[in-house]
């Protein structure tokens, strides 16, 4: 093996489309070479979401042109990568088609051996990328397509402790967002209201609070949400900025309680990792209110918290050529170019099979 490996992602499987080039050294450093991402948000800001078809077409349009550009940034050529990494789900199918057949390509053309990479997995080992984290650790997934809680055991070795019986909480975000006539994404717009807001104003209730399980439920706060505008409509700005702050409220105490449990669980089942950590990952951990909750939630429990950067919570090419890097360096092997995209594929597969395992179409 050479002192470094050096993989060429693709992400497409919902609405940006990314490549990048990333190097790992032989002790275990990661370095992003060259990364590029195009958002899609114009294209589907109009429709309230993400409309599939549009986005196919989109990366059909710009991936190739992409790829040319993280390999100049990278000042490398197809010749210098190791190996090629591109998302083979969970995700939109016509998305992933996209990028797996692109990267598929690009393997069969150079010779170099393809990774069919989870999404899921990209985020659970970005970490590792950017701040070196040792197995094992917990993760918080919040998307618009997932909330899960899993335990990360190593590459490859995944536990879904928790997950969404209903609703993810992105989707949940956004679609209080609309019944509000906010502009979508709903979480930045949802997080800007509920500045002006009073948080009390409305009790709005604490899905699956004081329950053992570590499942989340976001179903029910959305309908609260909805009652309560009805109630008093029509809504002044100031009665919009007042709910989405009860909103945020509400899911910040769920959290507060759904992790802790989690935290507590770690703590008992690996009492000698010195260090435990919690990661949060996905687009919701963007939100300064979620995120301070749960940083204080750590300190109080004596967790390290640990959120990327967040370019890489979000959908990036990075996490996928890291987490090829990964298993390339554990010895995985590379998938056949026979390899089929996945719209649902859950990290853990002993899992029972609930919505929140890999939600078809949904944002990771």
């Amino acid at each position: 093996m050479s002192s470094h490996l050096t993989i060429l992602g693709i992400e497409t499987s919902c609405d940006e489309t990314a490549a990048a080039v990333v190097r790992r050294s032989e002790s275990g450093e990661g370095t992003i070479l060259g990364e590029v991402v195009l958002s899609q948000l114009d294209e589907h800001s109009a429709y309230g979401g993400v409309v599939p078809e549009i986005a196919a077409r989109a990366h059909v349009e710009a991936l190739d042109s992409l790829i040319s550009e993280a390999l100049l940034r990278a000042d490398l050529k197809l010749a210098d990568v190791d190996a090629i990494a591109a998302t083979s789900g969970p995700g939109l199918i016509g998305g992933l088609i996209v990028g797996l057949m692109t990267g598929k390509a690009i393997a069969r053309a150079t010779g170099k051996p393809l990774y069919a990479i989870n999404h899921l997995e990209g985020h659970a080992l970005t970490a590792r990328l950017t701040d070196g984290l040792s197995f094992p650790y917990l993760m918080l997934l919040v998307s618009g397509g997932h909330t899960q809680l899993i335990l990360v055991r190593g590459v490859d070795k995944y536990e879904r402790w928790g997950t969404t019986i209903d609703d993810a909480l992105g989707e949940a975000f956004d679609k209080t967002a609309k019944l509000l006539g906010l502009p979508y994404p709903g979480g930045p717009a949802v997080e800007r209201a509920a500045r002006n807001g009073n948080a009390d104003r409305f009790p709005l209730p604490r899905p699956l609070v004081g329950e053992a399980r570590l499942d989340f439920s976001f179903s029910g706060l959305k309908t609260a949400v909805r009652q309560a505008a009805q109630s008093i409509e029509p809504l002044t700005d100031q009665d919009v900025a007042d709910i989405c702050a009860s909103f945020q409220k509400a899911v910040s105490r769920t959290l507060e309680d759904r992790i802790g449990r989690g935290l507590e669980r770690f703590k008992k089942e690996f009492a000698d990792v010195g260090s435990p950590a919690l990661v949060v990952a996905g687009g919701v951990a963007a939100n300064l209110v979620l995120r301070q909750t749960l940083e204080k939630l750590c300190a109080r429990r004596g967790f390290r918290f640990v959120a990327p950067p967040h370019a890489l919570c979000t959908d990036n090419a990075a996490m996928i050529a890291w987490a090829a890097l990964e298993r390339m360096a554990t010895g995985l092997e590379a998938d056949p170019l026979s390899v089929a995209p996945r719209s649902r594929w859950p990290l853990d597969a002993d899992a029972a099979a609930l919505l929140g395992s890999g939600k078809r179409g949904a944002k990771a």
